[in-house]
């Protein structure tokens, strides 16, 4: 799979000028763990995370080098954190040195990256914009997704919409974690479930449309990282 296909393209941005108290309010009230910072054509000119914001409190508690520790700091780096602990806006916080990949880049390629670079999340840029993020739930999507089956019938394609479509009617079906799949009027579930009850309410979901001939659940319960997501 590629970055097109896993990335996160319904995204809250900022511009640079928003206050650091704005971009906390919105972490908080979205539940998101960052932010992008664009600026008025659309390009990506940082990221503002809960991590920036944490080690923004830790320099503020931070004192001053003494005089000695002075000689041998780097002015840099000593900048920098001055311009985190106490800038007013998103440019002052915002983490500038970002690894980016193109749409087309895959799955592997993102994953080694986030691994090298001990990241969460990954902008994916067109043309030069920000198209969207895969972060490391999208990626653990991918994994989950079971290979494509070689082409059947259009009776499986048209049963696969309809358990799709019945999924979607239902606020107790986690969509974003359970694939469905049809093969020979076989439908099988992938991926996770909340509870037992969650199990056996796909069951039951696929048994009741016209032309399912057998139901397999393949779901595993959902890991603690996910659910502390949710």
């Amino acid at each position: 799979m590629k970055a097109r296909d896993l990335m996160t393209t319904s995204l809250v941005v900022v511009p640079p000028e928003t206050p650091v108290a704005g971009v906390a309010e919105l972490l908080a009230s979205r539940g998101i763990s960052a932010v992008p910072v664009t600026d008025a054509e659309g390009r990506l000119v940082g990221l503002v995370t809960e991590g920036d914001l944490i080690r923004r409190l830790a320099e503020e508690k931070r004192g001053p080098l003494g005089w000695f520790l002075g000689l041998f700091a780097d002015s840099r780096r000593l900048a920098q954190r001055f311009a985190k602990a106490h800038g007013a806006k998103a440019a002052d916080v915002m983490t500038r040195e970002l690894v980016t990949v193109d749409e087309e880049a895959e799955a592997e390629e993102i994953a080694r990256l986030m691994e090298r670079h001990q990241i969460r999340r990954v902008p994916v840029l067109k043309d030069g914009k920000l198209a969207g993020i895969v972060s490391r739930a999208d990626l653990l999507r991918a994994v989950l997704v079971p290979p494509e089956a070689a082409p059947g019938e259009q009776t499986d394609a048209a049963l696969l919409k309809a358990v799709i479509a019945a999924m979607r009617e239902q606020p107790w079906v986690d969509t974003f974690y359970v694939f469905p799949t049809v093969k020979d009027g076989t439908v099988a579930f992938y991926g996770f479930h909340r509870s037992e009850e969650v199990r056996q309410g796909l069951a039951v979901l696929a048994r009741a449309l016209p032309g399912v001939t057998a139901v397999e659940v393949r779901t595993e319960p959902m890991p603690r990282i996910l659910r502390a997501s949710l």
